[in-house]
């Protein structure tokens, strides 16, 4: 049963072998992830010179549920924006807090200026360091 949402910045903190990535480790059973969070690990990944494929391989059988972004949820993240742009929220933040927000769930970051907006935006938010 899926009870916890996580962000781009969990995800990577596991796969980069960062500080919290061990918890998040523990959490992906249970655990989704917006497209758009995808997106933004693959983009890290991209930057990096891997290919999609290569990095299909370390991301496929992970047992995170994708949850497509579709118009519901964008129009609920970009209703964000003006709670969140003191802290600097990337449109992925904002996914996944509009996702937690939808589902009722913990959003889980590794992002420390989540903290600041977590009651605005009326999200749980749990930090993996």
């Amino acid at each position: 049963m899926i009870s916890v949402v996580l962000d781009a910045s969990a995800l990577l903190a596991m796969l980069l072998r960062e500080p919290g990535g061990e918890s998040v480790k523990a959490l992906l059973v249970r655990s989704c992830m917006t497209t758009v969070n995808i997106a933004e690990v693959a983009g890290y990944y991209a930057k990096q010179g891997v290919a999609e494929g290569d990095l299909r391989i370390v991301l496929d059988p992970l047992p995170i549920e994708r949850v497509d972004f579709d118009e519901g949820l964008a129009f609920a993240a970009g209703m964000l924006i003006p709670m969140t742009r003191r802290a600097g929220l990337s449109l992925g933040d904002r996914a996944c807090l509009a996702l937690a927000r939808r589902l009722g769930l913990p959003a889980v970051t590794a992002d420390r200026s989540w903290q600041n907006i977590a009651d605005a935006v009326g999200v749980t938010v749990e930090r993996v360091r």
